[in-house]
């Protein structure tokens, strides 16, 4: 019988920091912020742009995804306020929506309609790596991993993969000179309310990583898209199982 070896990035220092930094930058310093950029409320320019442009993203990793979910177990890494999980379960998914803040997930669950018809939504406040959460059809994590340095990315996507069947969606910071400007200046000039930084990394370096490591030899790279929209720049990478 074939033993799958789960890897242990929850349990790596580098992990478990990142993790405590951005549970605590979505419960307590940025709440009131991240529900109204995510809400239909006016929001500043700058935010307007960030709210194009995550809604530009969220319907490409849509598009990536079958029509038709009906009978399918969805993941979504990273759910913040849930409006990715909800269109999934409209189109009859049955998802199981977690992040790490408490807070967002509480304003999920607050915020999805009650009549979601085929489908269904399970909101939990956790690890996305837990082996609790069970096996997938599909997986998307969505500006999720922008927060983590490449090799987490990559022990992070070792772990979902051993949980998924089909594909497996996510989003990384696309190395540019802009996101290396606000990265830097970041550092230079910290405050206590910043937001937990954005580790941006080439496309080409993330592919051969991805393509070079043992573990993931059942996954093949396929699509990818860039959005660039303002102050928002994201890009999205598909994984399909040979």
């Amino acid at each position: 019988m074939h033993v799958v070896k789960e890897p242990l990035i929850h349990e790596a220092p580098s992990y478990r920091e990142r993790r405590r930094t951005i549970q605590h930058y979505f419960d307590r310093t940025a709440v009131e912020a991240w529900a109204r950029l995510t809400s239909t409320a006016p929001v500043s320019g700058i935010r307007a742009t960030v709210r194009a442009g995550r809604q530009s993203m969220r319907d490409h990793i849509l598009s990536y995804l079958p029509h038709d979910l009906s009978g399918r177990r969805v993941l979504d890494a990273g759910c913040g306020t849930g409006a990715m999980a909800v269109e999934m379960a409209r189109r009859g998914a049955e998802v199981v929506a977690i992040d790490l803040s408490p807070t967002l997930i509480q304003l999920a669950r607050d915020r999805a309609p009650r009549d979601l018809g085929a489908g269904s939504i399970e909101f939990r406040a956790g690890d996305m790596l837990s082996p609790q959460l069970g096996i997938f059809d599909h997986v998307v994590s969505m500006d999720a991993l922008i927060h983590y340095q490449r090799n987490d990315v990559i022990r992070v996507l070792e772990g979902l993969g051993t949980r998924c069947r089909s594909s497996l969606v996510f989003t990384f910071a696309p190395q540019n000179l802009f996101l290396f400007l606000m990265f830097g200046a970041g550092k230079l000039f910290p405050r206590s309310d910043r937001s937990p930084a954005i580790y941006p990394v080439r496309e080409r370096t993330l592919r051969v990583a991805i393509e070079r490591d043992p573990a993931m030899r059942h996954w093949q790279v396929d699509r990818t898209v860039k959005v660039s929209r303002g102050f928002y720049i994201s890009q999205a990478l598909e994984l399909r199982r040979r």
